[in-house]
């Protein structure tokens, strides 16, 4: 758990930019099964943009129109844009590294043995559905065998132990049974880390999922039933059992949205810093036996527990005392099922898939297998994989080169708050000093994690990831009471992604995002700091957007802040809430301006950030500002940065995003920054009055 760490791109998902070295890798061995297209990637190309239309009424349309057209939305997806395209690339030659691990092999390491066994079991799908419920079984009869309400938090203790990375967070909180528990930064003392407790339960992406009444929410919550429903079947109930059940779990998981805190307040931090001994825990939830439950997950004893949303376990509570234990056997049921579907036999994964990914999302076709299950293996391995991925795919030039880029970054935004205007002297020495100790974070991690007590079976796919979860769980609660290890990483260096922590002050671009589009050695500086520059100049700004700022250099909650400071910064952050609630994200539903708005400002101050750095370098010695392919340095940093949101996406999926994501839309990711920049407007010679000049301009850095 993690109550503050921003990510760059939707879902977690980002753009990878690959060395040189992997490039080649790539191109003489794809490692796509028979039948798959693995997707080129994309440079920087001018001439992708539309010449007809004019930048200065829609830039996104500019720069997007035509990689729209020629790139549709392929079944599988749901979303269709750069990002989705680099991270199949890139699951091509993680798929080759796992395909050789596979191989049962004598003269394999430890780290190969468990990924390639892990691999082979996720793809034995013959194996799989010769299993059936068997694989699931022994848990069913677990739950089956409850004869007191006072036995939940001991079962409700295992089904965390071996769902917890089957499980995983989300921005509303824990999708584990009932609640969250794992360990994180203390938020008073970020060089401590603490047992941690959050809202969880629910299938849904929020809890206004359950609670909006329009015609569009009330039919989604119907097929939700209906998926319990038909999951119930699958189980061996008869329809009408299986109906009253469905309804069951469907007023359970109602009456936790009901007392879960609403998304836009979890983004504040302060909203979930809640400091209580034990037995203010057990105070909280009587009725439940907080002895019991950390005994089961082995928890260690703790001064304290971060408990971010206590209101929810009062309504915990509530809900032990007057729901019926066969209505928790019922819902644990749903849970256990619900979370080991995907490494189910086919119909439990078919139907999962029916309700989250074509109902919810719009995608009209499964991902292929090789695919779910690479992502498997990163889940649950991530640093195994991410070892033999970089022996094998990282140049060792590739950090350097990166690092430079991100300290041209730090110097721009050194050189931004020593000149805005709106800043104290007092504020502006705590910023900079902050800024001093962000650390950065390339490639991959000093240490690797050991796996050696972790044991991972041949052929028992389900209690692989079963010891997965049990393994990952037992290592986070280790943690509490002991002092922050400044070193580890949240995400794997196979995985394409960049990500800053607050509590960490700290941000992190693993090996897997360096690649084309976004850094390529055939570009020139304005396209790479247009794309890859904006990334980091993001995540940068993270560190001073509306969460980040009340977090001190040291990680720290605290408010380093001048009273008027704050007002004035509130006033400017208003301005960007306001700008991106009033962009549709599709017909009908407009983004929520203030749950997207640590990302939107996160993006407006990357993009000026990563022009700055440009800028600088071409003000350096022996620097030509001279057109390429007709397009000054300034208008190909605009549109490289443009060219990085280029998207198709289902209406339903866009619908997701903006009811439950904190990030925009591409288009008002590209639109909305632009419209904001002065250089831009001048660089494509942008008129008052036009839409990408906007009346009311937002500027915070």
């Amino acid at each position: 758990m993690h109550p503050a760490k921003t990510y760059f791109f939707v879902l977690a998902g980002v753009l990878p930019l690959v060395s040189g070295c992997l490039t080649a890798l790539a191109q003489s061995n794809p490692a796509a099964p028979a039948g798959t297209v693995v997707p080129q990637l994309d440079h920087f190309d001018v001439t992708q943009v539309d010449r007809s239309l004019d930048p200065c009424n829609d830039f996104y349309q500019y720069a997007c129109q035509k990689w729209i057209a020629k790139n549709p939305i392929p079944p599988d997806q749901a979303n269709w844009w750069l990002g989705a395209k680099l991270m199949i690339w890139n699951q091509t030659v993680v798929r080759d590294i796992l395909e050789k691990a596979s191989a049962d092999d004598p003269k394999r390491g430890p780290s190969e043995q468990k990924i390639g066994d892990y691999y082979a079991s996720c793809m034995n799908e013959a194996e799989i559905n010769a299993m059936g419920i068997t694989a699931i079984q022994p848990e069913l009869d677990r739950i089956a065998a409850l004869q007191d309400k006072t036995q939940l938090p001991e079962e409700l203790a295992r089904i965390h132990r071996i769902t917890f990375t089957l499980a995983p967070g989300t921005d509303s909180g824990s999708t584990t049974a009932l609640f969250g528990f794992s360990s994180g930064q203390d938020l008073d003392d970020a060089s401590k880390v603490v047992a941690v407790l959050d809202q969880g339960g629910l299938g849904l992406p929020d809890r206004n999922y359950y609670l909006n009444t329009d015609e569009k929410s009330a039919d989604l919550r119907q097929r939700y039933v209906e998926h319990f429903q038909k999951t119930f079947q699958l189980l061996g109930e008869t329809p009408p059992q299986a109906s009253d059940h469905a309804k069951t779990v469907m007023e359970l998981e109602t009456s936790l949205a009901k007392v879960s805190l609403d998304i836009v307040k979890r983004r504040d931090p302060a909203n979930l810093n809640h400091r209580l001994s034990l037995q203010e825990v057990r105070a909280l939830s009587p009725a439940f036996s907080w002895d019991q439950y950390f005994k089961g997950v082995t928890a260690p004893q703790t001064d304290h527990y971060l408990v971010m949303t206590p209101e929810f376990f009062k309504g915990i509570d509530q809900l032990i005392t007057t729901v019926p234990l066969e209505n928790w056997k019922i819902y644990f049921r749903w849970q256990l099922v619900n979370a080991s579907s995907s490494l189910l036999s086919e119909s439990f994964v078919d139907e999962k898939f029916d309700f989250y990914g074509r109902t919810l999302t719009g995608q009209k076709a499964q991902r292929a297998r090789w695919r779910r299950c690479v992502q498997s293996v990163d889940r649950d391995l991530d640093e195994a994989l991410g070892q033999e991925y970089v022996a094998r795919a990282f140049a060792g030039d590739s950090k350097q080169r990166m690092l430079k880029l991100v300290h041209a970054l730090e110097a721009a935004l050194n050189a931004d708050i020593q000149q805005v205007d709106w800043m104290s002297p007092a504020t502006r020495k705590a910023a900079i000093a902050k800024l001093e100790k962000i650390e950065d974070k390339i490639g991959y991690p000093d240490h690797w994690r050991d796996y050696s007590s972790l044991k991972i079976v041949r052929g028992d796919a389900l209690a692989n990831a079963y010891r997965s979860g049990e393994f990952e769980l037992r290592r986070q609660l280790s943690k509490i009471g002991r002092p922050v290890d400044r070193t580890e990483w949240s995400v794997s260096p196979s995985v394409p992604n960049a990500y800053y922590d607050p509590q960490l002050n700290a941000i992190t671009f693993p090996a897997a995002i360096l690649q084309p589009p976004l850094f390529d050695q055939q570009s020139d500086d304005a396209a790479n700091f247009g794309a890859i520059g904006a990334i980091i100049g993001h995540e940068l700004t993270h560190g001073f957007d509306d969460q980040g700022r009340k977090f001190d250099g040291a990680g720290n909650l605290r408010d380093w802040w001048t009273a008027e400071d704050g007002k004035e910064f509130d006033k400017k952050e208003q301005c960007v809430a306001d700008e991106y609630s009033g962009f549709e994200a599709t017909e009908g539903v407009k983004l929520n301006g203030n749950l997207t708005l640590g990302e939107n400002t996160a993006d407006n101050g990357g993009l000026r950030l990563a022009f700055m750095a440009l800028e600088s370098a071409l003000s350096g010695e022996n620097r030509v500002r001279t057109e390429r392919d007709g397009y000054s340095p300034e208008q190909r940093f605009f549109i490289a940065y443009g060219e990085a949101w280029c998207s198709n996406a289902t209406p339903q999926y866009l619908r997701m995003l903006a009811q439950s994501n904190p990030h925009s839309t591409p288009r008002a990711r590209a639109n909305g920054v632009v419209s904001n920049m002065p250089e831009f407007q001048k660089a494509f010679g942008c008129k008052k009055g036009q839409p990408m000049v906007r009346e009311n301009a937002c500027h915070v850095w």
